[in-house]
């Protein structure tokens, strides 16, 4: 680990940002350019203590996951993510698997969706990143250990993951998650990620075995939805998928109609924000 390099680099990687970068308000006039250093902590889910040590050469040697995050916090490009990988002595994810690492232009459209609930995710169904709003309707998905953070395991293994929805709609989003994974699982057959969730999910739920045997297969795309809120409602949200080039990560879009009552409690939960009222909930 080069600790020096790598606090150089987080160092400027952390002053070239302006705080609209990542969907921060400006604020008061600052003294020096770039962002906070409590700003990057708080978007790498880290703390301030933990950040200033390892910008100040004195902090142990950051995670994988730590990494990952300090990645998506600072907007690297993918090559400088790698770079910042082998200055922490790690070697790099591989990049002909589904990488963790979401490109800096597609957080940038996160975080200028401030009247839209959004979040990017991966084909398999594991959530990456979520802007205030998406963490305002279902929950911090990022605050959850890694293995909760995945929609389609979390949906069939923890009955929490289910509360977001109405009843009668869990069903049809059971039939859904696991249409999408055969696609994906089909589409990637050399890739052990698609083929240990499934075989997971197998293994431990009862439901998704059975629904895997009917062999639907439906790559997942727009749809409305219903999301079950306890402050603000039942909200119908429009759903709109867009792809990356390959496809394997996707930026999910929940947006109402204007002039209808779930808009108006979409506006209300804006002002709600993200205020601790119930246990977190599954990501939608």
């Amino acid at each position: 680990m080069n600790r020096a390099e790598l606090a150089d680099f987080l160092r400027r990687g952390r002053a070239r940002l302006d705080p609209t970068d990542v969907g921060l308000a400006p604020g008061a006039r600052r003294r020096t350019p770039g962002l906070r250093r409590e700003e990057v902590a708080s978007l790498a889910g880290m703390s301030v203590d933990y950040y200033t040590r390892l910008e100040q050469c004195r902090g142990p040697r950051p995670s994988r996951q730590m990494l990952t995050a300090l990645a998506r916090a600072l907007r690297l490009t993918d090559d400088e993510r790698d770079h910042l990988f082998h200055l922490a002595g790690e070697e790099p994810p591989r990049r002909e698997t589904t990488s963790p690492h979401v490109r800096p232009g597609l957080l940038l459209v996160l975080d200028r969706l401030h009247d839209a609930p959004a979040l990017v995710v991966t084909d398999c169904g594991e959530v990456l990143a979520q802007n205030a709003l998406s963490r305002a309707l279902s929950g911090d998905a990022l605050a959850r250990p890694a293995r909760e953070r995945n929609l389609v395991r979390r949906f069939f293994l923890d009955p929490a993951g289910r509360e977001l929805f109405p009843p009668e709609d869990v069903a049809d989003h059971a039939r859904q998650h696991v249409a999408n994974l055969r696609a994906v699982a089909a589409a990637r057959p050399d890739d052990p990620e698609p083929a240990g969730l499934v075989n997971e999910l197998r293994g431990a739920s009862e439901e998704f075995a059975r629904l895997w045997d009917e062999h639907e297969v439906a790559v997942r795309r727009g749809a409305t939805k219903r999301f079950r809120h306890p402050v603000v409602g039942l909200l119908e949200l429009d759903c709109e998928i867009l792809l990356t080039d390959d496809h394997r990560h996707h930026l999910v879009l929940h947006t109402a109609r204007p002039g209808t009552e779930s808009y108006e409690r979409l506006q209300l939960l804006r002002v709600v924000g993200l205020q601790d009222m119930t246990p977190q909930r599954a990501a939608g």
